[in-house]
């Protein structure tokens, strides 16, 4: 049975096949769905919890 993994940006299930890993020079992984959850976490830094469409947005904004 393959692992399961859940994106490191958007916080969604990743089905086995797909997806990216990106490993950072620490060693750390990252689990990306697609390309768009990738972009906006390594290339804009954008936080996930101010993005609308990620399963970690907070409601109300971040204090």
């Amino acid at each position: 049975m393959p692992d399961t993994h859940t994106c490191s940006f958007s916080g969604e299930e990743i089905e086995p096949g797909t997806g990216m890993m990106f490993v950072k020079k620490d060693g750390s992984v990252l689990w990306f769905k697609d390309s768009k959850s990738r972009k906006n976490h390594l290339k804009t830094k954008r936080n996930p919890r101010r993005i609308k469409w990620t399963r970690h947005y907070v409601k109300g904004g971040i204090k």
